[in-house]
C-alpha cells in the first residue's frame, strides 16, 4: 500500500480511504476536530504499513535512505525533536560517561545538557572574535590539534560551523586534525542544512570529513519547524550505541506530520534544489551591489572580514550580519526601524547589528525590500561623532570564566537563589544564555565575576532575551 511512495503521499491516500481508525491520535481525522482539524488528515500514529521510527524498516526507512542519498553520509536518521535530540545523542554516543570532551565555547547548550547527563570532564575552545562586527570566527585546526595534545585524554571534539551568523570553518583541516590524534569530531552544522546542496553553497561537513552531523532542516530549508537529521560517516561512532540513544532521547510517538514534513523536504530538494539556489545566488549578488553604496551600514562577508586572521573558510550568503557599530543607532533600534516601518521582521537583534536569514525559499522582493529599506536608513543614520557605538555594551566573546568546579557537580549539587548583583565571586548552579542563539555566557561551576555581571545586566537593560536570570533578577548558584 505504501510501497515507493513518499509519506506524504502515502499519509495522503490512506486519509482518503474508507479505513476507520480504532486507534491514536484521539482526534480520529475528524474535521470537526478545531482550528488546526486541517492538519489532523496525515497525523497518524504507527499504524500497519507506516513503519516505527525506531526501528525503521518500511517507509520510514525508505524516507531516510533518501535523505541520505541526498546528503552522501553513510547512514542518516529522522530527528523529530530537532538538532537538539540529535546534538544530544551524537555527544553521548562518541563518549562513555565520565570521559573527557572538548568543545567550543560557543557550541549549543544541547552540547552542554549531553555532557551534564554523561558526567564529562569538559574541556573549552574559545574561538577568535570578529571585532568589527562583535561575532564569532571560526575554529582554528591548528588550536585544536594542540588542545588535543594538552589534553590527551579527550575522546571527541566538538564544534559549531556555520556559526549562527554564517562563518564557516575549516572542517577537513579540523577534521585532520582530530582523527590524526584518534579522536571523533561532531559538528553542530544546525545552520547549514543547505550546505553542499549546490556549487553556489559551501561544501558542508559531510564532505569535509566529520564524523556525526547534525542539521536542522527547518532553520534554512523548506521543512517545519522541530525537522533534523543525523548523519554518520566512517566506523569511528558505534551505531548501534548511537541508535539506542536516539530511541532513549527522541519521543516514542514520533509525529508523522513533521517526518512527511521532512521528506517532502528532501524531495523538494532533489527536484527544484539547483534552480532555486542557482536564483538564490543571483538575488544575493544583486543585493551586494546595492549594499555596496551603504555609507553607515556594513554588511559581513567574506569580501570584508579578514579570513586568515578569523579562520574563515567561508561565509553562509543566506546570512546577513546588517552592522550599525559605530554609528548612532543600535542593533535593537534599526532592528525595530525595519519592523515598525517598512515591515520587516529580522531573525534577531544583538547591540550592534541585526541578523536577516535568507534561503532558497526567498523570492526577488524579500532582498528587494530589504535592500531599498537599508538604503534608505543609511541616509538618515550617521557615524558617531567619536567613533564609538551608541550602545553602553558590545556583544563580546564568551569571557573564560574561573571554574571552581565540573559542569556536571556544579549543575547537581545544592542550590539557592540570589540577586544577580550579589552573585559575585560565586559558582553557577545553571546556565546564563543569550537566545538567540542559546550558547551559554555562564555555564554550572563557572565563578560570576564583576565584568559578566555587569554585562549580563546591561543585555538585560538593552533588551536583549537572556535566559537563565529570573523577572526579579535572581540567578541560582551552587549553595556554600
Amino acid at each position: 500500500m505504501t510501497a515507493g511512495k513518499s509519506l506524504y503521499q502515502a499519509l495522503s491516500d490512506y486519509a482518503a480511504s474508507d479505513f476507520y481508525p480504532y486507534h491514536m491520535p484521539g482526534h480520529k481525522r475528524n474535521p470537526a476536530g478545531g482550528e488546526m482539524a486541517d492538519y489532523h488528515r496525515i497525523d497518524v500514529t504507527e499504524i500497519d504499513g507506516f513503519d516505527n521510527l525506531h526501528q525503521a524498516e518500511g517507509i520510514l526507512r525508505e524516507g531516510q535512505l533518501r535523505a541520505n542519498c541526498l546528503y552522501g553520509a553513510d547512514e542518516t536518521y529522522f530527528m523529530i525533536n530537532g538538532s537538539t535530540g540529535g546534538m544530544m545523542a551524537a555527544v553521548m554516543a562518541a563518549v562513555e560517561p565520565l570521559d573527557e570532551i572538548l568543545i567550543a565555547r560557543n557550541c549549543h547548550k544541547s552540547v552542554y545538557n549531553a555532557a551534564i547527563l554523561q558526567g564529562l570532564i569538559v574541556r573549552y575552545y574559545y574561538p577568535e572574535i570578529i571585532s568589527e562586527y562583535d561575532i564569532y570566527g571560526g575554529v582554528s585546526a591548528g588550536e585544536i590539534g594542540n588542545l588535543l595534545d594538552t589534553y590527551p585524554e579527550v575522546k571527541a571534539v566538538v564544534i559549531t560551523s556555520p556559526t549562527y551568523e554564517g562563518v564557516v570553518s575549516d572542517i577537513p583541516g579540523i577534521a585532520a586534525a582530530v582523527h590524526a590524534r584518534g579522536k571523533i569530531l561532531i559538528v553542530d552544522e544546525a545552520h547549514g542544512s543547505h550546505f553542499g546542496l549546490s556549487p553556489h553553497l559551501p561544501q558542508g561537513a559531510i564532505a569535509g570529513g566529520a564524523d556525526l552531523v547534525i542539521h536542522s532542516l527547518h532553520k534554512t530549508l523548506p521543512a517545519m519547524t522541530q525537522t533534523a537529521l543525523l548523519h554518520v560517516n566512517g566506523n569511528r561512532v558505534d551505531r548501534g550505541k548511537l541508535r539506542r540513544y536516539l530511541s532513549m532521547l527522541q519521543s516514542s510517538s514520533p509525529s508523522y506530520v513533521l517526518m512527511a514534513s521532512m521528506d517532502a523536504c528532501i524531495k523538494f530538494l532533489k527536484e527544484q534544489g539547483q534552480e532555486r539556489f542557482a536564483a538564490m545566488r543571483g538575488y544575493f549578488e544583486s543585493f551586494c551591489e546595492k549594499a555596496a553604496r551603504l555609507k553607515h551600514i556594513r554588511i559581513a562577508n567574506v569580501t570584508n572580514v579578514s579570513q586568515k586572521e578569523h579562520e574563515l573558510k567561508g561565509w553562509d550568503p543566506g546570512k546577513l550580519v546588517i552592522s550599525v557599530k559605530g554609528t548612532d543607532t543600535s542593533g535593537r533600534g534599526l532592528d525595530n526601524i525595519l519592523r515598525q516601518t517598512y515591515h520587516l521582521e529580522m531573525e534577531m537583534a544583538a547591540e550592534t547589528y541585526v541578523l536577516a536569514i535568507m534561503t532558497l525559499m526567498d523570492e526577488a522582493e524579500g532582498w528587494q525590500r530589504l535592500a531599498d529599506a537599508l538604503c534608505e536608513i543609511d541616509g538618515r543614520i550617521k557615524m558617531s561623532a567619536d567613533g564609538a557605538d551608541s550602545a553602553s555594551v558590545q556583544e563580546a566573546p564568551v569571557r573564560k570564566l574561573k571554574s571552581c568546579m565540573p559542569l556536571a557537580r556544579a549543575f547537581h549539587s545544592e542550590w539557592e537563589t540570589i540577586p544577580l548583583g550579589e552573585a559575585m565571586g560565586r559558582a553557577a548552579a545553571d546556565f546564563i544564555s543569550l537566545y538567540p542563539p542559546g550558547s551559554p555566557i555562564v555555564a554550572p561551576g563557572e565563578v560570576l565575576d564583576e565584568t559578566v555581571i555587569k554585562q549580563i545586566e546591561e543585555y538585560r537593560g538593552t533588551g536583549l532575551n537572556v535566559q537563565g536570570v529570573s523577572e526579579k533578577d535572581e540567578i541560582v548558584v551552587v549553595a556554600p
